[in-house]
């Protein structure tokens, strides 16, 4: 019997994944459910040198499924230590964002004016320190207009535009490799680092990625389809590091 065809969660995993591609030896730290999947299954394929934790102290030698615990310790990552690695550079992060502009900046602490917002959200946390250390991806399980908007309320993670404003201190280490939402794979690899589209994922047309974004964004007439996982890569999602189906709560069919 053939395996189902791959959903769309499972094509975000892939995509997820992918931003790890080629980092070598550092600190994979997603946020989010399926961040969290797509590090597994780099580290599992085409990344075996990626470092995972057990989302607290320990750096895990083996991939457990989600939930479980680790069976193989191989290093003990206390949070002085994680604190370290930020700033040495040697971590990628996969990060949420309330909102997120066209040159990258992220908002997860308020929605309206930050003197008297109308939505209180996590506060600025790490995001300043972990978008100037260490390279920043970030998720977006739901792709819309509030999300990716044309200015953000209040800057957490800092964008292009403002780093360069900052100056090289800003610069230096200032990395945003992917953005991956349930529509698409964006990136900003473009002369102005603004926004661009990497990639549609199978079923999204042109039309429904603009009416879904908050400012003007640029799909070129050839642009690629996210790739679909191969049969090894969904058998390792399926049975191996997702068998419970938790991906299917964070990304819509």
């Amino acid at each position: 019997m053939s395996a189902a065809p791959a959903g769309r969660a499972e094509v975000c995993v892939v995509a997820c994944a992918e931003a790890w591609r080629g980092n070598g030896e550092v600190l994979a730290a997603p946020m989010g459910v399926v961040p969290a999947i797509g590090a597994r299954l780099a580290r599992l394929t085409f990344a075996p040198d990626l470092l995972l934790t057990d989302g607290e102290a320990l750096l895990v030698a083996d991939v457990p499924a989600l939930g479980a615990k680790a069976r193989a310790v191989e290093g003990w990552l206390p949070y002085r230590r994680h604190l370290a690695l930020v700033a040495g550079g040697r971590r990628h992060v996969m990060m949420g964002a309330a909102q997120l502009d066209r040159h990258g900046n992220q908002n997860i602490s308020c929605i309206g004016d930050w003197r008297r917002p109308a939505r209180q959200l996590l506060g600025v946390r790490g995001a300043p320190a972990n978008t100037l250390n260490n390279p920043t991806s970030y998720w977006i399980p739901r792709h819309s207009p509030r999300v990716l908007v044309e200015k953000v309320d209040m800057v957490s993670g800092v964008g292009y535009d403002r780093a360069a404003a900052a100056g090289p201190s800003a610069t230096r280490f200032h990395r945003i490799p992917r953005v991956v939402t349930d529509l698409a794979v964006l990136d900003f690899e473009t002369p102005g680092r603004t926004m661009r589209v990497r990639s549609l994922h199978p079923g999204v047309t042109a039309a429904e990625l603009r009416a879904a974004t908050g400012f003007p964004l640029e799909v070129p007439r050839d642009v690629p389809r996210t790739r679909l996982p191969s049969a090894e890569e969904l058998r390792l999602i399926r049975e191996v590091i997702d068998p419970d189906g938790l991906r299917a709560r964070e990304v819509r069919g």
